[in-house]
């Protein structure tokens, strides 16, 4: 226990210092090859769970320690042990000794007596450390007020949910590659192995009215938006156990995230950007989804990487260059592409579950930076886009700063870009080429003719957040 713990209060306080989650956990897990297993998966149960909860830890340690701990190691350490105590199964004694101890391997032998006191104290206050946890908006959803408020503003019906649904697990998601082998056949595979899998046919989206309201996102009736390669496994499980992995029979990718092929929908023979690919599940579904030449940016080298690893699992080609898309002459040849994906930089305020981290390294003056980052590649790509193309705009963001406002003033300035309905793209595989079909499909949906056509996945047990808006070029 006492290993584990140290590991987990250094991991979460570098995390605190700006580092990413990611990152510092793999350092973790590199550097404790002596953990068994189960150790190692509590380790980053310890290291997520803090995190996710860290606004009641915070509020809860605040009562139990007279002055603030100044020591940021041992301040992690408490908050660690906390969410032992309060969101898991660990035996309280076993949290307590263990912590007590860990004090020494953190440089503090003589917080000894200190941690004991303020986790017993714990054990016995629980009742009143309950109301203290939902006394304020921060300690009760886990969030940095400011993230609070800005919910409550852009989604005044469904704030709470969103919030709550990013302090949950997220979904353990697969894509089949069609290419290799079907849906039924994978998930019999699966049954083979005595492993569950569930087929997702369709997931829930809202498409979004032509203006904000007071800064909202104007939300109209969710609808139902088709999938056609989609599995979900109740219970995550290493991916090199499941069948067909090394075969390329599968993808791990978000329900939500499935959807940016589908709406641009390449066709055979066509040039397509995808513009800032990594670690590459968008790239390889634009592959499998038709015979397209496909150049795959990414400004970050070390990711880029992971796309090469995706398409040589999958057996795909792609032309790949580490470069900063909206800096043509670094890697544009001159010839443009019928199709662009632009998967922007954003807040990932849509996958705060998977990166528990961002929500306390991000800051409210970081959206009007990322705004014009968003901005900068979109004038960029516009340049490089074939007359008659189309590029989709999307974010794993669900705030409106990052979305709706780009667009908007950015369709503002080009008279020559328009909005398709991603509404009506989503029906449309189904019925190619049919449009009077597709229109039936949309309308049968519930989508309204007042739709800009943009789509807004808020998130929920089955998907992310994502917005996704899909523009053509005159």
């Amino acid at each position: 226990m006492e290993a584990v713990q140290v590991r987990a209060a250094r991991t979460v306080a570098a995390v605190l210092a700006g580092r990413s989650l990611s990152s510092e956990l793999m350092v973790a897990l590199d550097r404790a090859p002596a953990l068994a297993g189960g150790e190692r998966g509590q380790l980053q149960d310890l290291c997520y769970g803090t995190l996710r909860h860290l606004g009641e830890l915070r509020a809860v340690a605040s009562v139990l320690v007279d002055r603030p701990l100044t020591d940021a190691l041992l301040q992690a350490l408490v908050w660690v042990a906390l969410y032992q105590l309060r969101h898991t199964r660990a035996a309280a004694y076993a949290v307590v000794d263990g912590a007590v101890e860990a004090c020494a391997a953190l440089g503090s032998p003589r917080a000894r007596g200190l941690v004991n006191a303020v986790l017993r104290n714990a054990l016995r206050r629980g009742a009143e450390l309950d109301r203290v946890a939902v006394a304020d908006d921060s300690a009760r959803y886990s969030f940095p007020q400011w993230w609070v408020e800005r919910a409550r503003k852009d989604y005044p019906q469904h704030w709470r949910d969103i919030l709550a649904a990013s302090n949950g697990h997220p979904p353990f998601t697969l894509r089949v590659n069609r290419r290799r082998t079907d849906t039924d056949a994978f998930i019999a595979a699966c049954a083979a192995r005595a492993i569950e899998a569930v087929r997702i046919d369709s997931i829930e989206a809202f498409p979004l009215a032509p203006s904000l309201m007071d800064g909202a996102a104007a939300l109209m009736q969710p609808m139902r938006i088709p999938l056609d390669a989609c599995v979900r496994l109740p219970r995550a499980l290493p991916v090199e156990s499941l069948p067909g992995f090394d075969q390329g029979w599968f993808s791990v990718q978000d329900a939500g995230a499935q959807l940016a092929a589908l709406l641009l929908a390449p066709r055979d023979g066509d040039r397509v950007l995808d513009a800032c690919a990594a670690p590459g599940g968008k790239s390889t579904h634009l592959l499998e989804r038709a015979d397209i030449e496909l150049v795959a940016l990414d400004s970050d080298a070390g990711r880029l990487r992971r796309v090469s690893d995706n398409l040589g699992r999958l057996g795909q080609t792609a032309t790949l260059a580490a470069a900063d898309a909206a800096h043509l002459a670094s890697w544009w040849d001159g010839r443009p592409f019928q199709r662009i994906l632009l998967d922007a930089p954003c807040s990932g305020s849509g996958v705060v579950r998977r990166h528990p981290d961002i929500k306390w390294l991000r800051r409210a003056s970081d959206l009007p930076r990322l705004a014009a980052q968003q901005r900068r590649l979109l004038d960029a790509l516009w340049t490089v886009l074939a007359p008659g193309g189309s590029l989709l705009y999307c974010t794993c963001s669900v705030f409106p700063a990052e979305n709706e406002a780009v667009l908007e003033a950015f369709l503002a300035d080009q008279p020559g870009a328009r909005r398709v309905s991603c509404v009506k793209q989503a029906h449309a595989p189904a019925v190619r080429g049919a449009d009077d079909a597709s229109d039936v499909a949309v309308a049968r949906s519930g989508a309204d003719r007042s739709s800009t056509g943009d789509l807004r996945l808020l998130p929920d047990p089955d998907h992310d957040g994502f917005h996704y808006a899909l523009l053509s070029k005159s």
